[in-house]
């Protein structure tokens, strides 16, 4: 089954990358930190025998270009990349899966363009402002600490400080499961992510009535071994929020990377539910 890239101009000098395969319901999966379309290659592949799975290179990542300097990247951007990416490509509702800065994204499309999705699974969304103080103070000095540590040292340390934060163990991962090697677009990438969507992601406010109002489309998720992270209490906040259980997922804070397999065979049944109950 052979996957198609493609690449569409969506407005303000902006062309996306995107790559469709499979059969079946359209599925978005929405990256977190610096992935792409390529990142849930490996989840992806438990997921075309049952769905058409729309992964994509956010605005200023690998092949998705943005022409004009740009200098701030609000995370409204981003979703209004995926609305009109949407509209590009269907004229029926879609499901869709976001994890941690992609939940974010996820969470703002379902808010603004209610009429595009059906079904959203937000893993781990750090949203800070869904946390009550002192644990709110510390997550926003959290992402605060990581970009200051990549202005004054670099990715690598920018880095450290966010495995830290959101406790990542490599060691959490299926038993064939390879970790990523570094590459010079991923170095790229994290640049990009660390200058623009981190800022974004801080700054943003979800938009709670109307969250509240679409709670029936909502799953919040998160990790069965990140309950000491404040990006798994925020999901814990939203599914209290919204009156809705909340969804376990394989691993951590990356868990789609970590456990595949797992990660696959969960969302394929909590889409299949999702979908009986309409």
């Amino acid at each position: 089954m052979a996957a198609t890239n493609s690449e569409v101009l969506i407005g303000d000098g902006v062309q996306l990358h995107y790559r469709l395969k499979g059969e079946g319901p359209l599925l978005v999966l929405l990256a977190g930190g610096a992935g792409d379309a390529d990142s849930f290659d490996a989840t992806a592949d438990h997921l075309f025998d049952l769905f058409t799975v729309l992964t994509y290179d956010r605005r200023g990542l690998s092949r998705s270009v943005i022409e004009a300097p740009i200098e701030s990247l609000p995370l409204e951007n981003h979703s209004d990349d995926v609305h009109r990416l949407l509209k590009h490509l269907t004229n029926e509702p879609v499901l869709v899966f976001g994890t941690s800065i992609g939940a974010v994204i996820g969470l703002d499309l379902v808010a603004r363009y209610q009429e595009q999705v059906r079904c959203l699974i937000a893993h781990e969304p750090p949203s800070p402002e869904l946390l009550k103080d002192p644990e709110r103070r510390q997550a926003v000095q959290d992402e605060l600490d990581i970009e200051e540590a990549y202005r004054c040292d670099g990715v690598p340390a920018a880095m450290k400080k966010f495995v830290e934060v959101a406790h990542i163990n490599f060691e959490d991962r299926e038993p064939d499961v390879k970790l990523p090697q570094p590459t010079p677009q991923r170095a790229l990438n994290l640049q990009f992510f660390l200058s623009y969507d981190a800022p974004a992601v801080r700054q943003h406010r979800l938009a709670f009535p109307s969250l509240i109002a679409q709670s029936d489309k909502i799953i919040p998720a998160a990790g069965e071994t990140s309950a000491d992270a404040w990006q798994h209490h925020c999901a814990q906040a939203l599914a209290t929020l919204l009156g809705r259980e909340i969804m376990t997922l394989p691993g951590g804070h990356a868990g789609f990377a970590s456990h595949p397999r797992g990660y696959a065979a969960r969302l394929r049944s909590a889409f299949a539910n999702s979908q009986s109950r309409r």
